[in-house]
Parts: C-alpha cells; structure tokens; sequence
C-alpha cells in the first residue's frame, strides 16, 4: 500500500518522468527503475497496487500477458540478446511487477538465470540505460498487438 508511512517505490514510479518509461496504458507500464538501471533491464508494473499476482483482477490478468510478451519481444530485438528473462519474486516489494532482463552474450555463466541479479550493482550504468530506451521504445510500440488498450 502507498502510504506516508510506508510508501511503496512501484506506487511512487507513478511519479516517473517519462523519459525513463517504454509505454503505460490504462493498467500497466515499463520503465527504468532507479536502482535497476542496467542496460537493458525494465520493471513491467501494475499501475494501481495489486499484492502479487493473486491481488490482479481479471482485466489486469488478462491484458499482463500481452504487456510481458511485448516488452520481452521489443527489449530482445533492441539489444540483440540472446535470452530476455522475465522474473517474478514480490518478496521485497508486494506491489505486483515483473523484471525483464536482457541477458547478453558477455554476461559470464556465474551471473546466468536467478545469478543475474547480481548485475544490478556490477552492471548498473544509467546513461547506456537510458540511450537503449528508444530503441526499446520504439520496437515496443512496433510489436505491441492490439487488444483494445491503447498504448502510450
């Protein structure tokens, strides 16, 4: 919940400067997140505060298939990686999202699959995160199938 006492940072990325987003719509959005800023890496995130996937309606269901299927798509055609991981856990932060991560062929087998996350302080670098962002952008808006939700 995104409360003074307790503010929830996905709830505050409402706040984001769009310069760091890929889309939004209605019910979810992309962006470089502060603290996940390693080039190619995007937090896919409900809009509203959902408490893991089982807090999602059936709209949010429906619609977070499209939206991780898109963005995985447009994120592996803009770096070229050869695996695009989308992750899930919630342990640290309940509000429901999911990290896609591009995984480059220069990323060691020690830092492969759940390892991965280990890049985000070895490999955060805010600059090249932020010039691979309208490439990604760009694909996205490309790739994304219509559903009926527009995207921004």
């Amino acid at each position: 919940m995104n409360d003074t006492e307790n503010p929830c940072p996905l709830c505050e990325m409402e706040r984001a400067h769009e310069t760091a987003r890929v889309f939004s719509d209605p019910l979810w959005a992309a962006e470089i997140v502060p603290g996940y800023e390693v080039p190619g890496w995007f937090i896919l995130r409900a809009r509203r505060h959902a408490d893991l996937i089982t807090g999602l309606d059936d709209a949010e269901l429906v619609t977070f298939a499209r939206r991780a299927r898109d963005l995985v798509a447009a994120v592996t055609e803009a770096t070229g990686a050869p695996a695009t991981y989308l992750l899930v856990f919630g342990e640290n932060h309940r509000h429901f999202h999911t990290l896609v991560a591009a995984r480059g062929d220069h990323v060691p087998a020690d830092r492969r699959n759940g390892d991965i996350l280990k890049l985000r302080t070895e490999q955060a670098d805010p600059e090249a995160a932020a010039r691979l962002l309208p490439a990604v952008r760009q694909a996205y808006r490309r790739l994304a199938r219509p559903d009926g939700a527009e995207v921004a």
